[in-house]
């Protein structure tokens, strides 16, 4: 393994960085004791009047009995878009540096590197959707600070092989972003268990999916302590607003009530999965370590049509490589999935 320095990949303006703080920072009690006169809130009570933990300490706390690592690990987020954003922030250089994407992969990754006026170089996963690490590598240049790998995949939903990932970790002096947005749909293993093990990775998840609470936009990055101290430094000091604190303990503590979606999920993917398989325009229907399926169909566009016709919104991901003539499904619930269907079938026999 390549001997990584976390030092030579910040930016330079961030190094010298003192993050805002405010009076909540200089205390470790609840405040229940405490008369608060410092931030210019409303004193009138109405349990949303004052400004919420900058440092989310109950969720975090949660959050590490959980996941079994440090609270000073974690870095909570405004949706995960948020935290990748601050990854680019604190990392990449304007208009000098660049990352690695994986096409097909979640769009945003591209679009957070026009935000940030990052060069976003592709190297296209291979026909069976797995990570062409050698060409990742081979891409890598002196100025290459981020790569970001999403596994379970969006859109393809394929997990990628723990060998791949593990060549990339070893191999690059840079830091390795694993996007597990949809881990909790999969029965392989979080890398949060090799944060350990390799100092330049980063593992990002999210309360959007499995857990059912897209609503309330909250997403975790799970990284060294050192890592996380950077990001620190740029995060907005009330990124993650009270009444979303309070409904992602409750969902986070309901662990039963996870299992027993995920597996109803699980369970309807197969309904689906079967049925996709007998509908004649479908050509192809991949695995799945997600909430969703990818299918190749005869012609996406005029299925996807013929589908919103009949009052069911898919995903057309004909335009991502690799992709041509594919639909996405998100798998619903019971009866959502009967309307799906009931369509297909339709659409199969006229």
């Amino acid at each position: 393994m390549m001997k990584f320095t976390l030092d030579g990949l910040v930016r330079e303006n961030v190094k010298s960085l003192k993050p805002y703080s405010s009076a909540r920072d200089e205390y470790l009690a609840d405040g229940s004791q405490m008369v608060f006169l410092d931030a210019n809130e409303n004193p009138f009570e109405n349990g949303m009047n004052r400004y919420p933990d900058p440092h989310q300490r109950s969720v975090k706390n949660i959050l590490a009995d959980l996941k079994g690592i440090p609270e000073s690990q974690i870095l909570v987020g405004n949706g995960s878009d948020e935290v990748l954003d601050l990854l680019f922030r604190a990392f990449c250089e304007p208009k000098v540096d660049n990352v690695i994407i994986l096409p097909p992969t979640y769009g945003m990754y591209k679009v957070l590197g026009g935000i940030n006026e990052i060069r976003v170089k592709e190297v296209l996963l291979t026909n069976d959707f797995q990570p062409n690490t050698d060409q990742v590598l081979d891409t890598v240049d002196g100025r290459t600070k981020l790569i970001f790998l999403c596994s379970p995949n969006n859109p393809t939903a394929n997990s990628f092989e723990t060998a791949h990932i593990e060549q990339v970790l070893k191999g690059f002096n840079g830091l390795l972003v694993i996007d597990e947005a949809y881990i909790d749909f999969s029965k392989k293993e979080s890398w949060i268990s090799k944060l350990g093990t390799y100092p330049n990775l980063i593992v990002t998840q999210t309360l959007s999916k499995a857990y059912g609470m897209a609503g309330i936009r909250m997403g975790v990055c799970y990284a060294s302590e050192a890592i996380i101290a950077i990001l620190k430094k740029i995060k907005p000091p009330y990124n993650v607003n009270e009444l979303t604190q309070q409904q992602a303990k409750k969902g986070l503590l309901d662990q039963k009530g996870l299992e027993k979606q995920v597996n109803a999920i699980l369970g309807q993917r197969e309904v689906v999965r079967q049925t996709l398989y007998k509908i004649g325009f479908v050509r192809e229907v991949f695995p799945s370590d997600a909430n969703f399926l990818l299918t190749r169909v005869d012609d996406a566009d005029r299925r996807y049509t013929e589908l919103l016709q009949k009052g069911i919104v898919a995903r057309n991901r004909s335009t991502q490589p690799l992709c041509e003539n594919t639909l996405r499904f998100t798998i619903g619930t019971a009866e959502e999935n009967k309307h799906l269907i009931n369509a297909l079938n339709e659409l199969d026999n006229e």
